[in-house]
């Protein structure tokens, strides 16, 4: 047994060195025939390609198709990159729009309470509101202007729609507003047209009632409700909203005052009117001209009785 295999092996190591040594010299062969520059030699070149390679598709499939598989890799990489870049610009972009919404937002404010036509006699200051202290038993907010602006305790504030509350506490750089919702306001007013007066009465919702009127039946929904200027608190002609219904059937009024988004208030500087406090001096003035020949008025009565 040991012989036979010795003896195959003496037989296949030849023929293997055989075989090796053909495709070499055939290798060279096709090396020698594809290095000659002849016009011949090219001419045979043709003729095998045309011959072999056609016949040699199938052998291509494998090769063909790993080439596609490498190249739509490369090509999902590159989506994929494509797809981050843009996720990242997206996410930029909405960044960039919330900011101009805000921008818009603010500017819109900012022309809304420039528009606002108040009495010429009322000046103002615009305060940014700096902070919300409300609760749910109080409704309040801060404002960064004080007493280095001159603002005084009581004075109205609005928004670029309607009246918001009143200053109820100056600091020196800061004062807080109460705002009408707040359970302790009371705001006298007038509703147009039927001209009846009422009192706008907080209750720390955002339509608050109104108590103390003399005839509901000429109210409607959709009235006008403005600040009567009663008490002297707040200037008259403020306007404060329009007039609603509740389910209950009792009148509410709904604020003008955009309270989602208070962003800047408007102080009217309001110094009231002028007091009188002798109304004698309506009649007549404090002292006559001294005239020696205008008779006093008790000599021209008794002249007159004699």
């Amino acid at each position: 047994m040991a012989k036979d295999r010795a003896q195959s092996e003496d037989f296949t190591a030849p023929l293997k060195r055989l075989l090796l040594g053909v495709v070499f010299l055939c290798l060279f062969a096709i090396f020698m025939v594809w290095r000659i520059d002849s016009p011949r030699v090219e001419r045979f070149r043709l003729a095998v390609i045309d011959r072999v390679v056609p016949n040699f598709d199938w052998a291509m499939v494998p090769v063909t198709g790993t080439i596609n598989l490498v190249r739509d890799f490369q090509s999902y990489q590159r989506i994929y990159r494509q797809n981050q870049e843009l996720r990242r610009e997206l996410q930029q972009m909405k960044s960039w729009k919330e900011a101009a919404l805000q921008l818009e937002q603010e500017n819109a404010r900012l022309l809304d309470l420039n528009s606002v036509r108040l009495d010429p006699r009322l000046t103002h200051v615009t305060g940014v509101v700096v902070a919300d202290s409300g609760s749910p038993f109080r409704q309040s907010v801060l404002l960064n202007v004080g007493r280095r602006d001159g603002v005084l305790d009581g004075w109205a504030t609005m928004d670029g729609l309607g009246l918001v509350g009143r200053i109820s506490g100056v600091g020196e750089r800061a004062s807080r507003v109460i705002l009408l919702t707040d359970t302790t306001s009371r705001i006298p007013a007038v509703i147009q047209p039927s001209g009846q007066n009422t009192i706008v009465v907080g209750d720390n919702t955002r339509s608050p009632p109104v108590d103390f009127l003399e005839n509901p039946d000429l109210v409607r929904p959709g009235d006008r409700v403005v600040s009567s200027g009663d008490g002297g608190v707040f200037p008259a002609g403020l306007l404060i909203g329009q007039v609603a219904k509740d389910p209950g059937g009792r009148l509410r009024v709904r604020l003008s005052a955009d309270y989602e988004r208070l962003e800047f208030l408007r102080v009217l500087r309001n110094y009231g009117a002028e007091r009188i406090e002798d109304t004698g001096r309506l009649i007549r003035p404090e002292a006559l001209p001294s005239n020696p020949e205008t008779p006093a008025p008790e000599q021209t009565s008794e002249a007159s009785d004699g």
